[in-house]
């Protein structure tokens, strides 16, 4: 699984569809379609990517001495940058334009002695190491629950409300991709009984506090959605997510998607250990991107759903039906955030 701008959740729940494995494989398949449909017409990578890239010097871009475009390879943030094997210290350079990241071009100030060029060939001549892509934005998401060592792909997390399929997060230094749910044992037990009763909407609980609204707990073999939270009591919607109403004693053990499982050291970052409660990071693409990533999955699933069929007019007018929204969301989302076709200037 790769980077996606959205995630299962999200499409899921838009199309209000049921937790099964047929559908979470069509949903995910739709999601990376849209994924790399919104790279390939906006030109850029919405994920920040951590490594070294390398450019020649000179490379033919005709551009000032001093000045080096970086083109499809935008940058976030430089740890360090070297030109014919010369380091050049970070109050040597500026990153443009002012107002990024995302960064499409380096200076050398040209009131310092730096300069590009020196290697013995021009190939490779000049190597950048950062963070690429459009931007790092960064949300606070929820903690671990557990102590990781290297190499551990099951992750248990403290809550599951904020934290979806397809999300990247980061732990200290490291990022992992999330490309799976399951249950854990929230330690909880109910304080009494469910019957199978739709208006029986309340679980008491010991702490309250350990769940989230928009949490999904599972008791037995029903899901129930988190709606709110009084004290202890927890306010649910009963038979969520295409489970099947049913009676519960009290005391039955309750459950939440807390446990994930994700790639490590994603992105070019390294696996390392972590301590129990140390707080996760998610990324946030930009808003209009997630939202047309889930336009575009959506479309595709309900076309396939109808065999491709969803049309309107009749004729050389006949049209496949995507609506005006689609249209209205690329249109936004390229006004915003795609890169423009231009000459650079020189």
């Amino acid at each position: 699984m790769g980077v996606w701008y959205t995630t299962r959740e999200q499409v899921k729940a838009a199309l209000d569809s049921a937790e099964t494995a047929r559908n979470n494989t069509a949903v995910d398949r739709a999601i990376a379609a849209a994924t790399d449909t919104i790279e390939g017409r906006l030109h850029r990578r919405f994920y920040p990517w951590t490594g070294t890239r390398y450019f020649d010097w000179p490379n033919g871009q005709r551009a000032r001495p001093w000045r080096l475009w970086l083109d499809a390879d935008e940058l976030i943030s430089v740890t360090a940058l070297s030109s014919g094997g010369v380091t050049i210290g970070a109050g040597d350079y500026f990153l443009r334009p002012y107002g990024g990241p995302p960064y499409n071009r380096l200076e050398i100030d040209l009131d310092s002695s730096a300069v590009f060029g020196g290697g013995s060939t021009h190939q490779r001549d000049i190597t950048i190491t950062g963070v690429w892509g459009y931007r790092a934005d960064e949300s606070p998401a929820v903690a671990l629950a557990e102590a990781l060592d290297a190499s551990e792909t099951a992750v248990d997390v403290t809550d599951s409300a904020s934290v979806g399929v397809g999300h990247i997060l980061r732990v200290d230094t490291e990022r992992m991709i999330v490309t799976g749910k399951s249950m854990l044992d929230t330690g909880q037990n109910t304080g009494g009984a469910l019957g199978a009763n739709v208006a029986d909407v309340t679980v008491t609980v010991a702490t309250g506090s350990a769940y989230t609204v928009g949490e999904t707990i599972l008791i037995d073999a029903e899901r129930m959605l988190i709606v709110d939270i009084a004290g202890n009591v927890l306010v649910v919607r009963r038979a969520w997510d295409g489970s099947v109403l049913a009676s519960h004693l009290s005391g039955a053990d309750i459950y939440a998607p807390r446990t994930l499982t994700v790639t490590r050291g994603a992105l070019g970052t390294t696996a390392t250990a972590h301590d129990t409660a140390t707080a996760i990071a998610r990324h946030e693409p930009p808003a209009g991107i997630v939202r047309l990533a889930t336009a575009l999955a959506l479309d595709t699933l309900l076309q396939e759903s109808a065999g491709y069929a969803r049309e309107v007019g009749s004729g050389e007018s006949q049209r496949e039906a995507s609506g005006r929204a689609l249209r209205a969301a690329w249109d936004d989302a390229y006004t915003a955030h795609g890169r423009k076709a231009r000459t650079r200037a020189v």
